[in-house]
């Protein structure tokens, strides 16, 4: 039995996976892996090497970056000749040399990093999943809410603020259609209205049915119609409360910033 043991400032899952990989070139080879987390202090890590009986069938995978650890673990384990491999010093250093900055050197960063990408791949399935109104209990769960008539940008206003980490749900606005009840239960504060000109409406819609192939006539495009639902979106977030943008001549970007800054306007007020 081989001994594998992992040692990281951090969670220790990237020098894990790493010793994982290489393990899984040879076949039948019995081992087993041991991972201390979080390992931040000289004296954490004398006692996990004073701990290993036999240094010949073990191997240390270790990630650190505070360079007196570093420095003292290659001490240690030199004198007891064991083997090892350090997991991030080789990558910092060659990545350093080819951009000629100075790395910032945290324990656990990666997983910081980790952290940010998973959430930003949970607020995108969370907008895909609950697109223009597809189900209204995403409400509950949002960071924010955006509500408007059809083509006001909803949809890829929801996408460009969950690349940001925010969890968006859109909710079309219908006069023929209720809104859903959530949208009186959750604060204003987390709701954004979006309106635009009936004109610039009137232009987008006959364009999107020349693109669907839909003939032209249909009260979708129409502009009594387009006025027709302003009106009642605007009276239904009037009784929200919400703040309303009009998009009309905005950059989805622009609009964005609109809405993040007022966002974390309203945090502040919290904390």
């Amino acid at each position: 039995m081989y001994n594998v043991i992992v040692i990281s400032d951090s969670l220790g899952e990237t020098a894990e996976q790493t010793a994982k990989a290489a393990l899984s070139q040879f076949e039948n080879l019995d081992y087993k892996i041991q991972r201390f987390s979080h390992i931040l202090t000289l004296d954490q890590l004398e006692n996990i090497i004073s701990s290993v009986e036999d240094f010949n069938n073990s191997i240390f995978f270790y990630s650190l970056v505070d360079e007196f650890l570093l420095t003292s673990i290659k001490k240690i384990l030199d004198l007891k000749k064991a083997n090892y491999i350090d997991v991030m010093t080789p990558s910092i250093i060659a990545i350093e040399r080819m951009c000629g900055i100075s790395p910032s050197i945290k324990p656990g960063a990666l997983r910081k990093l980790d952290e940010n990408y998973f959430k930003r791949v949970e607020a995108i399935e969370f907008a895909v999943r609950f697109d223009d109104g597809k189900d209204s209990r995403g409400i509950l769960r949002s960071d924010l809410v955006i509500v408007g008539v059809s083509r006001t940008s909803k949809t890829p206003l929801s996408m460009y603020l969950a690349n940001k980490n925010y969890r968006v749900c859109n909710i079309p606005l219908v006069p023929e259609t209720t809104p859903p009840k959530e949208l009186f239960e959750i604060p204003n504060s987390k709701i954004i209205g979006l309106t635009n000109t009936p004109e610039n409406l009137n232009k987008i819609r006959v364009e999107r049915l020349k693109s669907l192939g839909i003939p032209q006539g249909s009260s979708y495009s129409d502009l009594n119609r387009i006025l027709e639902e302003i009106d009642f979106a605007m009276d239904i977030m009037q009784k929200i409360g919400c703040p309303i943008i009009d998009v009309s001549n905005r950059a989805i970007e622009e609009t964005a910033d609109i809405i993040i800054n007022y966002l974390k306007k309203q945090q502040k007020k919290f904390i």
